[in-house]
């Protein structure tokens, strides 16, 4: 049950890496810590405990069953004044789903600027800035956070739901690198270059008169 405690005491989700280092498990084998979560979700489950032990975010941590939200939400309705808006919901989704995106295509799907509520998204710890893009001007790429995964109930970014309009595709893809050129292609270095023209050869009449001259000098 030491790792029972150890996903209960924890606030954020545990890795399998970082639980071996706590119970002093050495290598690489998972096995005996992911064997003891089964173990302990197939106790939970006989003995209708509320919680389970679920994947999360990377790693795991102890979650309230999914029957239990409602009264879970009355409990926290102080945290529900905190929720977020309806367009920091859509531009968050086509975050989700779109990232790396820039600023731009974001405001071109919605139709409406997204300065203000990407800056809160960013203060949530919801989106974060992934890069540049290799454009003209290099705007900024945004994309979402382990946070975001945290949130949501999601292990990973291939857990989210099929969406109608929306498919889960990277908004921006760096330029495919330019293939160099082969050098056997390139035109011989001295066939390039232009071959002088001969130069005309004398005339002999001209050699002849130009001696007869001399001689009469």
């Amino acid at each position: 049950f030491t790792t029972s405690a150890k996903t209960q005491v924890d606030d954020r989700p545990l890795s399998v890496a970082r639980m071996a280092t706590v119970l002093g498990i050495e290598g690489d084998d998972t096995a005996p810590i992911e064997g003891a979560i089964a173990a302990l979700n197939e106790v939970f489950d006989g003995e209708g405990r509320a919680v389970r032990i679920e994947r999360l975010a990377g790693g795991f941590r102890v979650m309230t069953r999914p029957e239990l939200a409602p009264l879970v939400s009355r409990l926290h309705a102080e945290r529900a004044q905190h929720r977020l808006s309806q367009a920091a919901l859509e531009t968050l989704s086509i975050v989700a789903y779109r990232q790396p995106v820039m600023r731009a295509e974001l405001e071109a799907i919605r139709g409406v600027a997204c300065g203000e509520v990407l800056r809160t998204l960013m203060d949530r710890r919801l989106v974060k800035i992934t890069g540049r893009a290799e454009e003209l001007g290099r705007p900024m790429l945004y994309g979402t956070t382990r946070n975001f995964l945290n949130v949501f109930g999601l292990a990973t970014l291939d857990d989210l739901p099929a969406v109608e309009g929306l498919v889960r595709q990277a908004s921006y893809r760096p330029a495919a690198p330019v293939a160099a050129s082969d050098p056997s292609d390139a035109p011989d270095a001295a066939e390039s270059k232009a071959a002088p023209e001969p130069e005309a050869a004398p005339d002999p009449s001209e050699a002849v008169e130009a001696t007869d001259e001399t001689a009469e000098a």
